[in-house]
């Protein structure tokens, strides 16, 4: 699809504060990232937001093992239907005060979307997609014990609850999401990576329990769109070797082979970086002509403008900013 950007937004972006997970302030965290956008959609791009839930979903079942002894639990695919809603309603309505205040007359619109996965994936075997907040090692092995959570340690920053994260294979509204973009509507789609679904030998529908990675999923729907970028937002300006040790290097672009041999050799975090990369990889791979980002919500208009962030180009990459 003709100058068609979509960006993914990490979760955990909307919680700048271990100590304020409130939605009215994932709201706030929210908001200050949607100027970009905005800036984008009056240069006739379309734009797709993928944004992730693995905190938001952490949350939900928390509190419903919580309140278990007054109101049935609720399982992840609900979990993720949840808060495809509720933060699609904290983009929705971002963006349209900033659409207010800049005199703007485009619609935006949230599309609860189904992500079709195989239920003989090995990633239910093995649960390795972090969820809710971060714990001390102490507090994870204690809710391992009386919960029977799978817990792991993410990128150094704490211990979190791990779930099954299967493959998307197909999103199932992706013909209603290139309607809504050709409308020049702004789409909020595939949020927590879509809800995981498999289908029976008569091809009806059933949720599962896992969540998808969101960045896989904006890939396949970047593949799909044939989009022109795919922006993955994290929380550094630029993906880096040897992270967090003295001789850290930041890098501002990778080939596909580079991209791939820094993977072999483990250079990037199992439940970070690594899946950001492995996406870009998957939709250069498919659109040779498009160009993958990785960089902060704050750094995108820059790193769209090869003054930030860093790319992984397809071999027929040619910029258009």
């Amino acid at each position: 699809m003709d100058k068609l950007l979509v960006v993914a937004f990490g979760g955990n972006a909307l919680i700048s504060d271990p100590h304020r997970t409130d939605f009215n302030h994932q709201y706030e965290c929210l908001s200050q990232s949607v100027d970009n956008i905005l800036s984008l959609q009056e240069l006739g791009w379309k734009i797709l937001i993928v944004h992730g839930n693995g905190p938001q979903v952490g949350f939900s079942l928390q509190r419903s093992e919580i309140a278990k002894k007054e109101v049935s639990p609720i399982s992840i695919d609900y979990a993720v239907a949840e808060s495809q809603g509720s933060i699609g309603f904290m983009f929705q309505r971002a963006i349209y005060n900033e659409l207010k205040k800049r005199n703007l007359d485009f619609q935006v619109a949230t599309l609860i979307t189904q992500t079709l996965v195989d239920r003989n994936d090995p990633a239910f075997l093995v649960p390795s997609k972090p969820v809710g907040c971060f714990m001390t090692e102490k507090q994870a092995k204690e809710k391992e014990l009386a919960l029977g959570w799978s817990v792991m340690e993410d990128s150094g920053r704490g211990f979190r609850r791990t779930v099954a994260s299967p493959e998307p294979k197909k999103v199932l509204e992706t013909s209603i999401i290139k309607s809504l973009l050709e409308r020049h509507s702004i789409v909020i789609a595939g949020g927590g990576g879509g809800i995981a679904v498999c289908e029976d030998s008569q091809g009806y529908l059933s949720g599962v329990e896992a969540v998808i990675d969101k960045d896989l999923t904006a890939a396949l729907l970047a593949i799909e769109l044939n989009a022109r970028y795919l922006l993955i937002s994290t929380g550094v300006p630029k993906v880096a070797i040897n992270f967090g040790k003295p001789n850290q290097q930041w890098l501002d672009k990778l080939s596909k082979s580079d991209a791939q041999d820094l993977i072999d050799k483990g250079e990037f975090g199992e439940g970070s970086m690594l899946p950001k990369i492995e996406a870009l990889l998957k939709y250069i791979s498919v659109c040779p002509k498009g160009c993958g980002i990785i960089t902060t919500p704050a750094l995108m208009m820059d790193a769209l403008l090869s003054k930030n962030g860093t790319r992984i180009e397809g071999t027929k990459y040619a910029p258009d900013f």
